[in-house]
């Protein structure tokens, strides 16, 4: 008898950068471990991850000397709660090293990498479960976004300098959806050319691709600036 050789499907991870310092965030320590209706950032951001049964695992990457993370989220325990101390001095970095660490893990190059920012502490699981549904056949991946309503400008030195066209702007969000080893190869190319990456699709989009924008709720904001802790406590309380 010849042995079944079919390939199991890809699965999904998600990944979660959370080795950096916040200092926009103000806040005398990595906004990552800030507070917020009893819980830090990033132990809300993970549970809602966590909530995604779709999802094979969930990789947060720490910064080596990182010592605050157990105590700061004590529910992130489990054999699909993974934790890996390799991040780098820059989020590309950090997800490059959290990607070899999925590897280690036993991904592949056809599996699926969710990276999602720690900072995103509003994330609700349906979010995830739709840019998973949207995603998994497509040849490219994508990412959670809202199309952009505000009229932009263009203000150096905070004086408007012009009007921003905002048609078919979006405001890109995390998670954001792409194959292991072509996010691994994206960003290596883009370091190897100098090309900024601000976020995974950037990095995706210098090969000359195009991911699909799944629409979001502006909810799901990213917590930088002192003002953000503020109106996230309140979405959290309200939630509860």
């Amino acid at each position: 008898m010849i042995p079944n050789s079919t390939p199991s499907p890809p699965r999904c991870f998600a990944l979660v950068p959370a080795a950096g310092v916040g200092e926009r965030a103000a806040q005398g320590r990595p906004k990552q471990y800030v507070e917020l209706v009893g819980r830090t950032v990033v132990a809300h951001s993970a549970d809602a991850l966590m909530q995604v049964p779709a999802l094979a695992a969930v990789l947060v990457v720490l910064a080596p000397q990182d010592g605050a993370f157990e105590a700061a989220a004590p529910m992130f325990v489990g054999p699909r709660a993974w934790v890996a101390r390799c991040g780098g001095a820059t989020r590309a970095d950090t997800v490059a090293a959290g990607l070899q660490a999925l590897r280690e893990r036993g991904a592949r190059d056809e599996d699926w990498v969710l990276v999602h920012d720690a900072a995103r502490c509003l994330l609700r699981p349906e979010w995830v479960q739709n840019l998973i549904e949207a995603c998994v056949d497509d040849a490219v991946g994508g990412l959670l976004a809202m199309p952009v309503a505000d009229t932009l400008k263009h203000g150096p030195g905070q004086r408007a300098q012009r009007t921003v066209d905002r048609r078919d702007a979006w405001a890109a969000q995390t998670p954001q959806m792409f194959r292991l080893g072509l996010l691994e190869r994206a960003l290596r190319e883009a370091k190897t050319q100098g090309v900024v990456v601000t976020d995974e699709a950037s990095a995706i989009e210098a090969l000359g691709l195009r991911p699909l924008l799944v629409p979001c709720s502006m909810e799901n904001l990213k917590v930088t600036l002192p003002q953000d802790f503020a109106l996230a406590e309140r979405l959290l309380r309200s939630r509860a």
